[in-house]
């Protein structure tokens, strides 16, 4: 099975040393994982041209993948990722990142759940009904690391199966 393309969401200021981790850890489309310096261009855009950047790179993949941090429900360009995800009927699935140590050796607390406040569908139901979010059993940042690595290709596959039931 060849790796599948996907768009990373996450918050860029506080979860970006996390994120890369996941990032890189070598289990998606090398298209996947923009560097840094890519992200550090798209957040000095205006908010049209980082709506017309992220609607571009949705289309190209088959799945976001949401790295859930500390406060990452807040932040309003990962509600439009995935709404617009939705939209463009892509698998979507979260991944909590907050036990992974970021670039100074620390780790944050659980932040809430970004597909509960996203009602959709005819029924207007929470996003969170049918959205996994995998949060490792694991406490320590190497076991997390490794649980993260083990699994997410396939709720990446499971998300992409998912997409039709919501």
């Amino acid at each position: 099975m060849s790796k599948r393309q996907v768009f990373f969401s996450f918050e860029y200021e506080k979860d970006n040393w996390r994120a890369s981790q996941v990032r890189n850890m070598g289990k998606v489309d090398d298209s996947s994982t923009f560097s840094d310096n890519d992200w550090e261009e798209v957040k000095c855009k205006t908010d049209k041209e980082i709506k017309k950047w992220i609607d571009s790179q949705l289309a190209k993949r088959s799945c976001l993948v949401v790295l859930i941090g500390k406060t990452t429900s807040t932040r309003k360009w990962i509600k439009y990722e995935i709404e617009k995800a939705y939209e463009l009927n892509k698998g979507i699935v979260g991944i909590y990142v907050h036990n992974l140590k970021d670039n100074n050796g620390n780790q944050t607390s659980k932040g809430s759940n970004p597909f509960y406040n996203i009602y959709v569908g005819e029924k207007n139901e929470r996003l969170s009904k049918y959205v996994t979010c995998f949060d490792s059993i694991f406490s320590t940042s190497t076991y997390v690391y490794d649980d993260i690595k083990d699994n997410i290709e396939d709720l990446i596959e499971e998300a992409i199966e998912n997409r039709d039931n919501y």
